[in-house]
């Protein structure tokens, strides 16, 4: 019987351990540019994926906004809906969207300029220069997950 309970303890230690690596800690913290928020560029520490929302959780979560065609040399990252000291900021849950350039976009721009804020977005999309598609494109982020923004260092 003590046989038994010990490796009963053994198996159910190891399996606490081998949780706990799985979910704590998986990416070490990005302080480098990773992300445009409310016109400031922010880190990251990628964390992990998360299930879909329902209709009780869903304002939990901000948008961020994936732009795959962007013409402009000085690079665009991903922007996201807001950022630290917003108060609609939501600690770095997010649900993806990707945004392409239409062709109206590239024809008023030539070269695109860089898109920082969700308020940027907005004004383009309005102007008909953008695409928001809901969720993310081949190889691109997962749809819903979290990452919590870091100050750049």
């Amino acid at each position: 019987m003590k046989h038994r309970i010990k490796v009963a303890s053994a198996l159910l230690a190891l399996l606490v351990i081998s949780a706990g690596q799985v979910n704590a800690n998986p990416g070490q913290p990005n302080f480098m540019p990773s992300l445009y928020g409310d016109g400031e560029v922010w880190g990251t520490k990628g964390t992990t994926t998360l299930p879909a929302p329902n209709q009780h959780n869903r304002q939990s979560f901000d948008n961020l906004y994936v732009i795959t065609n962007s013409n402009n040399h000085q690079g665009q990252l991903p922007v996201s809906e807001a950022a630290p000291r917003n108060p609609a900021y939501n600690g770095g849950r997010w649900f993806t969207h990707t945004v392409e350039w239409t062709a109206e976009g590239f024809l008023a721009h030539g070269i695109v300029p860089v898109l920082m804020s969700y308020d940027d977005i907005q004004v383009h999309a309005d102007l008909g220069h953008l695409v928001i598609t809901p969720g993310s494109f081949p190889g691109g982020p997962p749809v819903y997950f979290q990452c919590p923004l870091l100050p750049v260092k």
